[in-house]
């Protein structure tokens, strides 16, 4: 079959990637793309905003399965337009995608249908006063959230009350978070470990895939401002096969169905994030789509056919897959940042990439944030740039954190930062 990618992202890339592996793809496209997908898929312009353009190039590629990356398409319809059409494509419909582009609707989802999360009190438009009030007088440490989609930047933990007020002030202002930090959430702090867990779904049946963890922080030791991710780690020792049983007892099928039931069927990636706390997991946040830098670490260990479950999630045919192999052998992903990021950041700086052959073996380089100079050469297009991943089917963390560490070193560009301790929490 022909399978098109959307997206321009290191996830894009993962999925690209994944999807080559498949003996049922026959040609692959992606777009916009960037110059890694390039490597695996052919691209083509376009318009990520244009559905009807994005319908009729389908159509006349002849493509089999549309495969959609990033959550803004998805918040904005773009699975419900293909639908219409006719053309069979992976990911929720507008109406359920809403479980991320808005939070308050998400929190009150999860109320009715008795999800375990946080507690918290949503300020809508207009009630800034009412929420400092709030902020000023709740337990600490605060939570405190942007409604809509803010690129994973609009969530800030306040462990005093300036922190907080400073928090709430940010978010409500226009000129940073535009209208996602219109309505706030003020939450209760929860303790406990995080991790990622991720169910591809046709809306009744799901396979989850391995158990992760994220670093969204920008700065070693889970210092400094939150990010769109560091970089992760797979399987996440925390989350055991029973824990992970009870995640899909209590919190992915209670959810399907309360979709369900309200008329908005879930199909393609509900992505749960976690937190272990003392009183069981509870839901930190959904997410409606594969998240980045998870896919990452989490795509290399699906021992099944990648290209089947996603056509299988978009055709209602979850079901009756064959079971894949239980995932195996454990992966790493090291962020390389541009300089300033998650602030101001320069681009257009040139990249120095390690030659074939030059990596550790099972070492993969996803582009997230590259392009391609007047020359043709590869510079840094964006605040994440590449996403360094080790694999090792042997299982061992310890070696397969110090391979990704490894090829970082090959790596180089004017002001690139990263993490050190990606993947140390799996030791501990």
């Amino acid at each position: 079959m022909n399978v098109l990618v959307i997206g321009s992202g290191g996830r894009e890339h993962a999925l690209v990637w994944k999807l080559s592996q498949s003996p049922r793809v026959k040609q692959l496209y992606c777009t916009p793309g960037n110059p890694g997908t390039a490597e695996l898929a052919l691209p083509f312009p376009s318009d990520a905003g244009d559905f009807p353009g994005l319908i009729a190039a389908s159509r006349r590629l002849g493509i089999d399965l549309t495969v959609v990356g990033p959550e803004a398409p998805l918040a904005a319809g773009i699975v419900d337009e293909f639908r219409d059409a006719g053309l069979a494509v992976f990911g929720p419909a507008k109406r359920a995608a809403e479980l991320e582009w808005s939070k308050a609707f998400a929190k009150d989802f999860m109320r009715r249908h008795a999800i375990p999360a946080a507690s918290s009190t949503t300020f809508t438009p207009g009630r800034v006063d009412e929420a400092l009030a709030h902020v000023r007088s709740a337990p600490l440490p605060l939570v405190i959230k942007a409604d809509g989609l803010a690129a994973g930047k609009g969530v800030v933990v306040c462990r005093t009350r300036d922190d907080a007020v400073r928090a709430l002030e940010e978010i409500s202002d226009p000129a940073l978070f535009g209208s996602a930090g219109s309505t706030v959430l003020v939450e209760e702090f929860m303790a406990g470990a995080e991790a990622s867990v991720f169910a591809v779904t046709d809306g009744s049946d799901f396979v989850t895939l391995a158990p992760a963890q994220d670093h969204k922080r920008a700065l070693d030791g889970d210092r400094g401002k939150n990010t769109g991710g560091m970089g992760a780690y797979a399987p996440a020792p925390c989350v055991t096969p029973a824990l992970m049983k009870e995640v899909g007892e209590r919190i992915i099928r209670p959810t399907l169905e309360g979709m369900a039931s309200e008329g908005r069927k879930y199909t393609g990636c509900l992505y749960v994030g976690l937190m272990l706390t003392n009183e069981g997991p509870k839901v930190v946040e959904y997410n409606c789509r594969f998240g980045d830098p998870e896919t990452q670490v989490v795509l290399p260990l699906y021992g099944g056919d990648f290209a089947d479950l996603l056509l299988a999630s978009a055709t209602g045919a979850v079901g009756a897959l064959p079971q894949a192999r239980p995932s195996a052998g454990s992966a790493v992903c090291v962020v390389i940042a541009s300089g300033g990021y998650p602030g101001s950041y320069k681009t257009g700086k040139p990249i120095s990439l390690p030659g074939p052959g030059e990596t550790p073996p099972g070492v993969h380089i996803f582009h997230a944030g590259t392009g391609r100079g007047p020359g043709g050469e590869l510079v840094t297009s964006g605040g994440r740039v590449l996403g360094v991943t080790a694999v090792r089917p042997d299982g061992g963390m310890a070696q397969t954190i110090a391979e990704a560490y490894e090829a970082v070193t090959l790596i180089s560009f004017d002001g690139m930062h990263f993490r050190h301790d990606i993947g140390k929490g799996a030791l501990a």
